[in-house]
């Protein structure tokens, strides 16, 4: 007989891997996209003037914060699980404001889109709304500048 805490795991996994097959079906999403937004992205704002001097005094080797935010939109976009972290301490640490978040927005919602179909680039940009204002009503209240 199976122990009931398997039946739950089970359970759980299952319902997983249909969210993210329905997301997939609708959206087209998938590790790869993720990557090339990710970079793409990145890339823009390592070039940005105001937002890539705050994260080249953070960051001297992109690659593993890339790996780390390919894991972090695989978690957000497909409900993937990838991602274990803590943004919000991360960022409450961070000389930002309101403009640093609408400047972040503006970027990603470019690249998402040049990169992304239209249903993928939304779904995206729908999450990326969500964890900006998130982000940066924590940073209002409990940090930042």
């Amino acid at each position: 007989m199976t122990p009931p805490e398997d039946d739950d795991f089970e359970t759980h996994r299952r319902r997983r891997e249909e969210a993210i097959a329905r997301i997939v079906a609708a959206t087209g999403i998938d590790d790869a996209m993720i990557e090339r937004l990710v970079r793409g992205f990145y890339a823009r704002i390592a070039q940005e003037p105001v937002l890539g001097p705050i994260f080249a005094a953070r960051i001297s080797d992109w690659e593993p914060h890339l790996q780390q935010m390919m894991r972090f939109w695989s978690s957000v976009a497909l409900m993937s699980g990838a991602y274990h972290g803590r943004p919000m301490e991360k960022h409450m640490r961070l000389p930002i404001d309101g403009a640093h978040f609408a400047r972040w927005l503006a970027l990603f919602e470019e690249t998402a889109r040049e990169l992304c179909p239209p249903a993928a680039a939304e779904h995206f940009i729908d999450r990326a709304h969500a964890i900006a204002q998130n982000l940066e009503a924590g940073v209002a209240r409990f940090g930042g500048r």
